[in-house]
């Protein structure tokens, strides 16, 4: 069989020699080498993650981009191959993208579960039976979408879980208030009708959300609760280091006695908001008087903002247990109706509005904390008078790994040796690594020094190995 392969390649080579391929053929072999020699780690055999390996079509060089394109964050994630368009309102994540989404779910579910969330998946078809008789069916309107099965029984793809959830706990008999406070949240995929998707992930029709639901035995303690995970929202969003405001709220279609929304202050933001000045009050203009201009509480000014909505927070009070006969049964073993609250948080929604709000025009900018890949290094041009700092940065790479295991997967080699260091480079700060080190000049220096971008701060610093390790060593992780 080996015999077999290696006529079969030797034939290959004559005939693309035979067709004038002699420079492909070349090549190939380089790059075959540069992969083997970048991929090969003698010392650790660590596999190292190479740039040219990652599926990422990236359309980075094109200057004239789509009138249509009218937000900063839509535009980078397309050029930057983080999302594909498939239809209106709907695209694929790409690997990159799916990474910093799954940052961000793991540092939602830390949260989550820090409050003692328990984590459960309902399914997106959801029966019209339940909407029904919540008499959201007709009342959502056109954004639901709706479908028959084969025996024409309606149902919709779940916007927001209500019924389903409030059906699950009414299902359960003999449900005790020793398993109260109960909070069950999933982070999946939603969908929304919307009549013009537009702006990338900021307003489209299939997104990824956390939706949490929270019951328990009477209105004080479904209270607390409901300021617990609003704390966690804040938690979020501060530990992302994104500027936000907690703000009344509408209920909208899904109710209930008390509302807020979390909100990225942003000139493009859809959502005009009223803010004190003397005090913490803000409010979607939606809750207020159209000629209010005083804060009720204070009488400080109110002024206009605007934002993007990434949460939203709802106590429910009995409106679905009522209706669904969601019963605990309490120390004197009465049924009492359970008091409930739920709350959204945009997965994909916030990422795409961070990316608006950090970002330059010309380049990514994310939270370090959720950056799909922190480090990037960046090796000599292949020919170039440095290149014998190939070697040295290879061998700072298995360092890294080493010395500091949570950067081991969070490291990419830029192996595009027959790039310059500057187109590289600008590679780099359009993706937007928070880390970008670069073998230049000073590296074959004695003591070597590495060239060391951080981009989120836009400081350059020229370190030795021992102070490379020193600065990614405080580098956050989740």
């Amino acid at each position: 069989m080996h015999e077999f392969m290696r006529q079969k390649l030797q034939n290959l080579e004559e005939e693309m020699l035979q067709k004038g391929w002699k420079d492909s053929l070349l090549s190939l072999y380089a790059q075959s080498r540069r992969n083997s020699r970048f991929h090969h780690c003698p010392s650790d055999k660590t596999k190292r993650l190479l740039q040219s390996q990652i599926f990422q079509p990236t359309n980075l060089l094109e200057d004239n981009r789509p009138s249509w394109l009218t937000y900063k964050s839509q535009q980078l994630m397309l050029q930057a191959g983080l999302i594909h368009p498939s239809s209106p309102g709907c695209y694929s994540y790409l690997p990159v993208m799916v990474r910093a989404m799954e940052k961000l779910i793991r540092l939602i579910d830390k949260e989550m579960q820090g409050l003692g969330g328990q984590k459960i998946n309902m399914p997106s078809l959801c029966s019209a039976t339940l909407w029904k008789k919540s008499e959201r069916w007709d009342l959502v309107g056109k954004e639901l979408f709706r479908l028959r099965d084969r025996l024409s029984k309606e149902y919709c793809l779940g916007p927001t879980h209500e019924e389903v959830i409030t059906d699950l706990i009414a299902s359960q008999h003999n449900f005790s208030y020793k398993k109260l406070p109960l909070l069950l949240y999933q982070i999946t995929r939603k969908f929304r009708d919307e009549p013009s998707p537009r702006y990338g992930l900021l307003r489209s029709r299939e997104f990824y959300m956390k939706d949490m639901y929270t019951f328990d035995v009477s209105e004080e303690a479904a209270r607390h609760t409901y300021r617990t995970v609003c704390d966690a929202y804040c938690r979020v969003l501060s530990r992302l280091g994104l500027q936000f405001l907690k703000v009344q709220a509408s209920a909208g279609n899904i109710g209930g006695q008390m509302s807020h929304e979390f909100q990225l202050p942003a000139e493009i933001g859809e959502d005009e908001l009223l803010v004190c000045s003397s005090c913490e009050f803000s409010a979607n203009v939606e809750t207020v008087q159209p000629d209010q201009n005083r804060c009720p509480a204070c009488q400080g000014e109110l002024t206009k903002s605007k934002g993007i909505e990434i949460g939203h927070t709802f106590y429910l009070g009995t409106k679905y247990s009522s209706t669904f006969n969601a019963v605990y049964f309490n120390a004197q073993l009465e049924p009492v109706v359970v008091e409930m609250g739920c709350y959204g948080l945009g997965v994909t929604r916030m990422l795409a509005a961070a990316i608006e709000i950090l970002s330059t025009a010309d380049g990514i900018r994310w939270p370090e904390l959720i950056a799909p890949y922190q480090v990037l290094l960046i090796p000599p041009k292949q020919g170039s008078k440095e290149e014998g700092a190939t070697a040295l940065i290879e061998a700072l790479y298995d360092d890294i790994s080493k010395a500091i295991p949570q950067l081991k997967d969070d490291m990419v080699l830029d192996d595009r040796s027959y790039f310059t260091i500057g187109k590289r480079l600008n590679y780099a700060n359009q993706l937007g690594y928070p880390y970008v080190i670069i073998a230049g000049k000073r590296a074959l220096d004695t003591p070597s020094q590495f060239e060391v971008q951080c981009q989120n701060t836009g400081e350059t610093l020229f370190l030795s190995k021992e102070g490379v390790m020193g600065l990614l060593n405080e580098v956050p992780a989740v």
